[in-house]
């Protein structure tokens, strides 16, 4: 090998090799979203409701026990995107979810 296959991780002080350094940055960049008892959640995975929640600007409140299906993950460790009929644009956060 030469020495251009090496890179210089500046977080770890490291020389890793390209497809190493290139894996650790990827699976550093994905958050883990848990919710409210603690499993870990990923896309289309459907989750119920754990207490009654306002929705701010819809003027409807979602009771406890709701199953909310096919979430997508934000990026944020504590939201998650969802669909429910009647609301547009659903952001709930995690710690109010239990996966199904």
């Amino acid at each position: 090998m030469s020495d251009d296959d090496y890179v210089y991780d500046e977080e770890s002080g490291e020389w890793l090799s390209a497809p190493e350094l290139a894996q650790r940055r990827s699976t550093s960049a994905q958050v883990e979203v848990r919710d409210s008892v603690g499993n870990l959640l990923s896309d289309g995975d459907q989750v119920t409701l754990i207490k009654d929640l306002d929705v701010k600007g819809a003027g409807q409140t979602l009771k406890r026990g709701t199953l909310i299906k096919s979430i997508r993950l934000t990026g944020d460790a504590q939201e998650i995107d969802c669909k429910f009929d009647g609301i547009k644009g659903l952001v709930l956060r995690a710690e109010f979810v239990r996966k199904r």
